[in-house]
């Protein structure tokens, strides 16, 4: 799931509007960030597998590190640790420690059973991968609603505040609407340095937020 990680962190300034888009959307994909560095350093295995699902082309493996809801369930009390200590607030802490833990339930309702409970754990996921037609209209409405959600509680001070926000929705969903048609990768490491990309949605985020500000209700 690629927009429906943008939805929720898009949505959460809804609820904590003092919270930095950068930082909502940091915790939001933060275990997509750190997973391609495993991947290159060896720690986590993906394989190239076309057909592997309806919607992605790639078998995960092994990803304990990054993907075990234990595990998960540590980094977002850590992520929430670290809010509290940067924002001096415990609702922005416990915002951010919940958008890490929603990457993993997010993804478990698209992924098939390769989730890991813990490490060696049993598997779980819904598969909602399986069907094209199904993860358009779910990651579709999911970005719908945080979109909405963060416009409500956002106004653009110029025209950047408002192109650069529509840019990022546009190039995610660009990225993520194309994976059922695109050629399969070459290899795990191109995976891997593509995955990479996610780096450059936090500081955007940080740019759209220069030139927004909270809507006065």
């Amino acid at each position: 799931m690629l927009i429906g990680h943008l939805a929720v962190a898009l949505g959460a300034k809804k609820i904590e509007p003092e919270v930095p888009l950068g930082a909502t959307v940091a915790a939001a994909f933060a275990l997509d960030l750190v997973w391609p560095i495993l991947l290159l350093a060896g720690v986590e295995v993906v394989r190239v597998s076309p057909g592997n699902t309806a919607f992605m082309n790639l078998a995960f493996e092994a990803y304990p590190w990054t993907h075990s809801l234990a595990l998960v369930l540590g980094w977002s009390v850590l992520g929430a640790l670290v809010a509290k200590k940067i924002f001096g607030s415990w609702r922005s802490g416990l915002v951010l420690g919940a958008l890490v833990l929603s990457h993993w339930l997010l993804d478990v309702v698209t992924h098939r059973p390769d989730l890991p409970m813990w490490p060696g754990g049993p598997m779980v996921g819904l598969g909602l991968w399986n069907s094209i037609a199904g993860t358009i209209v779910v990651e579709a409405g999911l970005l719908a609603v945080g979109l909405w959600m963060y416009r409500s509680a956002s106004e653009s001070a110029d025209r950047v505040g408002t192109v650069a926000l529509w840019a990022l929705v546009g190039v995610t969903s660009l990225l993520w609407v194309s994976q059922p048609w695109a050629p399969p990768p070459g290899s795990p490491n191109a995976v891997a340095w593509g995955a990479l990309v996610l780096w450059i949605f936090p500081p955007w985020a940080v740019w759209i937020e220069r030139h927004r500000s909270v809507r006065v209700s």
